[in-house]
């Protein structure tokens, strides 16, 4: 990766005098090469046509592919995990969280109708724990293979006095390119389209303020879903690259897509439509998964509150023409993914709203 060694404003003095190193401040370096060293297998991984040089350099480069493109077009993304991150570390499941920063970046850049390139991430800590980066790390290489994005470049920062003990923060970048013509942009959306829905594997990576309100007053290692609580918590948000990707390959129609992230279908749907447009959503077309229906009860958390603020069982929103819906649904499945039709749009005025059925 580019950048993983910190930076080096301030250098450890020589080991042949007496004075303060950089260690005796709580940075590593020693700890940060033996990272990189860890972690070029894992990088390794992700490795597509176009990428420039190697792990260690001050700037990922990647060489696009132009006689593919008339157009091309990129298209970025950036997030992070939110504090779904409090519950990884104080549950010491690291694993999956990089999975969850990789995902809610390339699922936004795919919306559009991008496809991913690379990746390239930030993790800092108070002190640097190698096997601890590894895990998180791991996770961020998977969620690349997962997407096809190389993972091009990162940066570790060991920041003592601004967090403490294991905490750790992460931040991630999406790169991705689509040719303009095959933007998707919700223009063409017309009353009488289907919204098809493909469903979450959780509450993916938003809510987790809520969440972790609800589950403090709970045992966290009760067996849940086959799982326990936690793992089921922990589950990692899905990526849908290969399964839209696949799709739009067909020459699919889709006229419009939603990721569905922090409030929910609710805020979400309306982000991809054109004015005076009303999306129908009937909620009983999907099962909604049972963490929903415990957050609900234990918390008591009003219906209206829950579709603003979780996913409730659906990741990801496209809308087609209802003729085409069928073919559609068959070829995400085909993919791997759960989808059904979950709505319509219908005439209305103003800005595009969702109401519930």
């Amino acid at each position: 990766m580019s950048t993983f060694p910190r930076d080096s404003t301030f250098m450890t003095k020589s080991t042949e005098t007496s004075g303060l190193t950089y260690r005796d401040a709580g940075v590593d370096i020693e700890a940060g090469d033996a990272l990189v060293q860890k972690i070029k297998p894992l990088v390794a991984k992700t490795h597509r046509t176009g990428i420039l040089g190697a792990i260690g350099g001050f700037g990922g480069m990647f060489e696009l592919p132009m006689t593919q493109f008339r157009q091309p077009v990129m298209v970025s993304g950036t997030d992070g995990v939110g504090t779904k991150l409090r519950l990884a570390i104080d549950l010491d499941m690291p694993d999956t969280v990089g999975i969850d920063l990789v995902a809610m970046c390339v699922n936004d850049i795919l919306v559009c109708g991008a496809e991913p390139l690379w990746f390239l991430d930030y993790f800092a800590t108070g002190k640097l724990d190698v096997d601890q980066a590894s895990r998180v790390i791991a996770g961020i290489a998977e969620g690349c293979v997962q997407s096809g994005a190389a993972l091009l470049g990162g940066e570790t920062a060991e920041m003592p006095g601004m967090y403490h003990d294991k905490d750790f923060d992460l931040a991630g970048f999406a790169v991705g390119v689509v040719e303009k013509e095959n933007i998707i942009d919700g223009t063409s959306v017309a009353t009488g389209d289907s919204i098809i829905g493909i469903a979450s594997s959780g509450p993916h990576s938003n809510g987790y303020s809520l969440i972790r309100k609800v589950a403090a007053e709970h045992d966290i290692n009760t067996p849940f879903d086959t799982v326990t609580l936690g793992e089921t918590l922990m589950r990692p948000t899905r990526i849908y690259v290969n399964a839209i990707l696949s799709v739009l390959k067909d020459n699919a129609p889709i006229k419009a897509m939603a990721h569905i992230t922090g409030g929910g279908i609710t805020e979400n749907v309306p982000r991809s439509l054109p004015q005076n447009v009303v999306a129908r959503i009937d909620q009983s077309s999907w099962q909604t998964p049972a963490v929903f229906d415990w957050l609900a009860q234990n918390g008591q958390i009003d219906p209206k509150e829950m579709l603003r603020t979780f996913n409730c069982g659906i990741g990801f929103t496209l809308v087609v023409d209802a003729a085409d819906a069928d073919e559609v649904i068959g070829k995400l499945e085909k993919a791997g993914e759960t989808a059904c039709v979950i709505g319509s749009i219908e005439a209305g005025t103003g800005a595009a709203t969702v109401v519930f059925a």
